[in-house]
């Protein structure tokens, strides 16, 4: 199992940029899934953008065409690109790691506060 902390959040006026960034303690190898999910004020946590052991990547349909999720696996290390950041993009973003093969485990973040606000 590995500890993640996230990084890049921040304060940005709607149409900015910001990179988030999700570095884990060690490789993760394997068959799996490392994503970005968010949690407005009194919203539930909801999928932003996954990316899978062989690259496959997704995204919520609100965040298409502005947001990129990315990996480094040499540096342990998931980005999420955001772009075109709009007001409804505040949240706390949680950056998850579900590991299926071999040994299963799934691990969550702290949070990195995302405000877009001018």
């Amino acid at each position: 199992q590995v500890r993640i902390v996230e990084s890049g959040g921040g304060l940005v006026q709607p149409g900015g940029s910001l990179r988030l960034s999700c570095a884990t303690s060690g490789s993760v190898t394997g068959l799996y899934t490392m994503g970005w999910y968010r949690q407005a004020p009194g919203k539930q946590r909801e999928l932003v953008a996954t990316i899978t052991n062989i690259g496959n990547t997704n995204y919520a349909d609100d965040v298409k065409g502005r947001f990129t999720i990315s990996k480094d696996s040499a540096k342990n290390t998931v980005f999420l690109q955001m772009n075109s950041l709009k007001a409804e993009d505040t949240a706390v973003y949680y950056c998850n790691v579900d590991r299926r093969f071999p040994g299963a485990y799934n691990v969550w973040g702290q949070g990195t506060q995302v405000t877009v606000s001018s």
